[in-house]
């Protein structure tokens, strides 16, 4: 099959899984039941990404783009639309949301693009009587850490950000989040501690985005750094027939710093 049409093969393939001879399983599924499956693909992908596997990346875009033309095929058996109606609105407003490649806006940089960005976008809002605000657009549903960089990305997009430069201003507005925090942690109000660490996670991703550092990828890694670390812990212990919970606190801590070390050999 030529390569032009592996993207009408994917829309065949589903539209026979969903056929009244076809697959029980796929029959079964309906857009409310693909919500997981959309989530954990995203995941897996953007986690292969990570990873910098490029074979398990193509796999795993293959199985993200599969939802989307499975969801495609639901709405068109319910008479909403189909998958020629997603692409042509993905392409029109890819044109719509780009004058400074398809018309006549100029654009000097990257900044200037995204606030064109949310001018059109704010248009487009007002056309459909939407909310005007520009984070109308954040999905309620997405994790915190995403959401707060996805806020506050928006929010500097049309200048309402910290100023350009040093991010001196930013590790002492963090300083004073975490007195703050040091404050509430003396009181009995459950509350209040939880606004407090709450003010402190928010703006440690606001000095992640001026540090141009991707804070979801960053509490990754050191997920994945704590992982190995521990993993090595379990496997010294297991080398003496113990498990962790026979050692005291201070031989835990000799295991970490062997661990630490046993990682930077490599």
């Amino acid at each position: 099959m030529s390569d032009s049409h592996y993207f009408d093969e994917i829309v065949n393939i589903i539209e026979r899984l969903r056929a009244p001879d076809g697959c029980p399983w796929d029959r079964k599924q309906t857009l409310e039941t693909l919500r997981t499956p959309i989530t954990e693909e995203a995941y897996e992908l953007a986690d292969a990404i990570t990873k910098g596997n490029i074979n398990d990346i193509k796999e795993e875009a293959g199985d993200l783009l599969l939802q989307v033309v499975f969801v495609a095929q639901l709405a068109k058996e319910r008479g909403d639309f189909e998958i020629k109606d997603v692409v042509r609105a993905i392409c029109d407003k890819l044109i719509r949301r780009h004058p400074h490649v398809f018309g006549n806006v100029d654009a000097k940089d990257s900044d200037e693009v995204l606030k064109n960005w949310e001018k059109i976008k704010a248009e487009e809002r007002k056309e459909k009587h939407e909310s005007l605000s520009i984070l109308a657009g954040v999905p309620d549903g997405l994790p915190p850490l995403l959401k707060a960089n996805r806020i506050q990305g928006k929010a500097a997009h049309v200048g309402f950000d910290w100023p350009k430069g040093s991010p001196a201003p930013l590790f002492a507005k963090l300083d004073e989040e975490i007195n703050e925090l040091k404050e509430a942690a003396n009181e009995n109000d459950p509350k209040h501690l939880a606004d407090e660490l709450g003010d402190v996670l928010f703006m440690t991703v606001n000095l992640a985005r001026r540090l141009g550092v991707d804070p979801d990828a960053a509490l990754n890694g050191v997920c994945e750094k704590f992982k190995r670390r521990f993993e090595f812990m379990e496997q010294s212990a297991r080398n003496e027939n113990k498990n962790l919970s026979d050692y005291t606190l201070e031989e835990l801590d000799k295991f970490w710093n062997e661990a630490k070390t046993h990682e930077q050999k490599f």
